[in-house]
Formats: C-alpha cells, structure tokens, sequence
C-alpha cells in the first residue's frame, strides 16, 4: 500500500461515512450580469445506515462571480423531506445526532448539515438539517420525519 491509500484508508476511518448529494435540479432567483446566477439547488441523497430512507434537500446558492468560482458564503436557508422508499433496515447501530449529510456552503468554515435521530416512543426517525459557521451560526433549520412502517409492495 503506497502512502495516498495509506492517507485515503486513515481519513476513512477517522470520519464516519456520510452521503453524498445527488443534484436533482436547480432554478435560478437572481439574475446575475456576471458569472452565474443566485439559485435554488435540490439534492437527493439516501441514509447511508437506514437502508430504505431517501432524503431531499433544497438550498440556497450564491451566483456572481464568487459563487461561480466557489468564494461566496451561501445563505442558511435550506428545506428537507425524507421518506420510507423501501424496506428500512439498519446498517449498524443508531448514534442519536449522527451526520448523515453534510455540504460545504463556504470556501471555509461553514457548512449545511443533516442529522438523525431515533424517537424510540413514536418509532419515527427524525432528521434535522441546519448550518453552521465556526463563529456565528444560524438557528434557521428544517425537519423532516419518516415513521418506520411495514413496507409492501
């Protein structure tokens, strides 16, 4: 094993498996003379320890010139929706708060996360997104419930 897979297989190891987004489509709010425009961009991404559970997310994108080079901060305002797609099934156990997504919305320091959690009482699992920032986080957030129910089909 050379040293990049050496690096590759560590970084596996220290950071849980997380999804990654699929874009689904995106629709323009802001025009912009200059580089692309401010949008609106929708991501489909599955839970990658609760097989049968498949999450959107919508969120805001900066345009301009920065944002189409990748140095705009983009704005904390995003959606989510999760449903049951299939038979759920556990791969592993449940961590309450566990990272299921994340996505950088700034070249540093900031980013869109989802996190899972398990109401035992109501046999739900329940997902949160939100941003944060290493100084000044948001409160804006989204949730999103998907009941565990027997699946038919």
């Amino acid at each position: 094993m050379n040293r990049i897979q050496a690096l590759f297989l560590s970084m596996a190891l220290l950071f849980p498996a997380l999804a990654f987004g699929e874009e689904i489509g995106s629709v323009s709010t802001v025009f912009k003379l200059l580089g692309s425009n401010d949008k609106i961009v929708i991501e489909a991404f599955d839970d990658p320890k609760v097989a049968g559970v498949s999450c959107h997310i919508s969120r805001a994108k900066k345009g301009g010139i920065k944002g189409s080079i990748g140095l705009a901060e983009d704005p904390s305002n995003a959606s989510i929706a999760c449903r049951q797609v299939g038979p759920i099934h556990f791969e592993g156990e449940l961590i309450e708060g566990d990272e299921v997504f994340s996505k950088n919305t700034s070249i540093l320091f900031k980013a869109l996360h989802v996190v899972r959690f398990f109401d035992k009482k109501r046999h739900t699992l329940v997902y949160l997104a939100y941003s944060d920032k290493l100084i000044d986080g948001s409160a804006k957030n989204s949730l999103s419930t998907v009941p565990i129910m027997p699946w038919k089909r």
